[in-house]
């Protein structure tokens, strides 16, 4: 039997304490429903004893045999001394694990405060290395069986030390194995964030990182924006490093702790890489008729994977007027809306005008027409609604849909060329033609289909809104368009035209 087989997770919600305590912005992954592979994204504070915890820094080592590592690691450096410098000067422990580099050392006081941890009997076996069990875990989002290095280079080892821009003052500890949990036993440390890289490797992997940790009944929480991932973008699923990274934070999150970002002990905005250029995509899919809960997470990382960051929110299973993890809105540059008639807590739906108001995109698909309103009924009590969302934010007029059968043929409205028709050619949509005619002035049409017997109908177009702010919409989006290329290059086109935008 695996010594290091995953356990059950520590739990971080402590309650508010003295002023003494750090309070960290704890985001959590929980899934939607048993089973479904959709997660809800939560993020709040909760606080911690400085006294009772650890800031690990994971093989943050001074070169790596691959170059792009040794200089994203280089870059995160010195942004990672200052988070250190906060925690230490607010109580925490530094705890420097830059494994296989303890000769570098050996005659440091920090390197003996480790040492002189008295061993403590651990509930499961500290091994040198714990490896992923896909029994329990399943397998990393991200194919990393080439060494997950851009070049072509042979792995040795070219590290000596840890980072120089990180500073090791006096008081902190410097260990790469069990005794790293041994020192934190003897100080009655409970709590550790975890920080370095890389994450599908050393993060997870070493004796004093997170699965280890996380067996032996420590709270912990990765930092997820001070580390990086070990990932080569030619390998499966063929996303940017960066959406790599960010996959495996989700895994993380989903299977073994929560996260937190360093702007919690240093402010500012969350840490990025200089290439990580790419825009944020927040999608609300909450419909259950035409199953966009399964096309658009895989168009998310076919198409969108190497140029944006995609988040999800979902409805809640035993809720269906509820999106939790709205506030990653807050930070969102495209809005793609997949929602059915919902009607939300107040503070969810202000999260999608707040994000309207400002004049930033929106993208709707299908059933967004009529995203935040019941049939012909007001939001039941307690509840948020905003019929006027289709006139105001894509300038539509949905009043119903033809019925199910016939196919719509989708051709240009016009021979007028528009980036987002680059590419995309007539085809045919299995979903009912919807009635949205006439548009508002504002709208230009891009797209029409037509059904035998029944007046031309617009299916997608672009509107300039009264803020603004510029819209997409189609009404397409049944689960068999996203089997056709057309429309895949439509929908991506989209994207690509309205996240471009000044």
């Amino acid at each position: 039997m695996r010594t290091c087989a995953l356990l059950i997770l520590a739990s971080v919600a402590i309650p508010f304490a003295p002023a003494d305590d750090v309070t960290l912005n704890v985001r959590r992954q929980t899934e939607t429903a048993k089973e479904s592979g959709r997660y809800h994204s939560q993020t709040a504070p909760v606080s911690w004893k400085a006294k009772q915890t650890a800031v690990v820094v994971c093989d943050m080592w001074d070169k790596h045999w691959c170059p792009e590592s040794t200089a994203r690691v280089g870059e995160m450096a010195p942004v990672m001394n200052r988070v250190i410098k906060q925690a230490r000067a607010g109580g925490m422990l530094i705890i420097h694990c830059p494994s296989s580099c303890m000769d570098f050392y050996k005659d440091t006081p920090q390197r003996k405060l480790a040492q002189d941890a008295p061993v403590v009997k651990t509930k499961v076996p500290l091994e040198t290395w714990c490896h992923l069990d896909e029994a329990l875990e399943g397998r990393l989002p991200i194919d990393d069986t080439d060494g997950g290095c851009e070049s072509p280079i042979k792995s040795y080892r070219a590290w000596t030390r840890q980072h120089p821009a990180i500073e090791i003052a006096d008081g902190d500890a410097i260990t790469d194995s069990a005794e790293a949990f041994y020192l934190m036993k003897q100080k009655g440390i409970t709590n550790v964030i975890v920080m370095g890289v890389h994450t599908n490797m050393c993060v997870l992997g070493r004796p004093f990182s997170i699965r280890q940790l996380v067996q032996q009944g420590q709270n912990v929480v990765l930092m997820r924006d001070m580390t990086d991932t070990m990932y080569n973008p030619q390998m499966s699923p063929q996303v940017s490093h960066f959406t790599g990274t960010d996959l495996v934070i989700d895994h993380i999150e989903q299977h073994w702790c929560p996260t937190v970002l360093s702007t919690d002990f240093i402010g500012g905005s969350e840490f990025r890489f200089k290439q990580d250029s790419r825009k944020h995509v927040v999608v609300l899919c909450a419909e259950r008729e035409y199953r966009t809960n399964e096309s658009l997470p895989k168009f998310a990382l076919e198409q969108l994977g190497q140029n944006y960051r995609v988040s999800f929110v979902w409805d809640n299973a035993d809720d269906r007027n509820d999106l939790p993890g709205m506030d990653v809105v807050d930070s969102a540059d495209v809005l793609l809306v997949s929602v059915r008639r919902r009607t939300l807590p107040a503070a969810q739906l202000t999260a999608v005008k707040q994000h309207v108001a400002a004049g930033k995109p929106v993208i709707g698909i299908r059933t967004a027409s009529h995203a935040f309103c019941q049939r012909n009924k007001p939001a039941p009590d307690g509840l948020a609604d905003w019929p006027e969302f289709d006139s105001q934010v894509f300038g539509g007029n949905y009043t119903n849909h033809h019925p199910n059968g016939p196919v719509t043929t989708v051709v240009a409205a016009s021979d007028k060329p528009h980036a987002i028709l680059k590419g995309v050619q007539k085809f045919p949509s299995s979903g009912s033609l919807y009635k949205v005619s006439p548009l508002a002035d504002s709208a230009t049409s891009l797209l029409q289909g037509s059904i035998p017997d029944a007046a031309a109908e617009p299916v997608a177009w672009l509107n300039r809104r009264a803020d603004g702010g510029l819209s997409f919409y189609t009404s397409l989006g049944h689960i068999q368009d996203f089997e056709q290329p057309g429309f895949v290059r439509l929908l991506k086109n989209a994207v690509d035209y309205l996240a471009s935008q000044p």
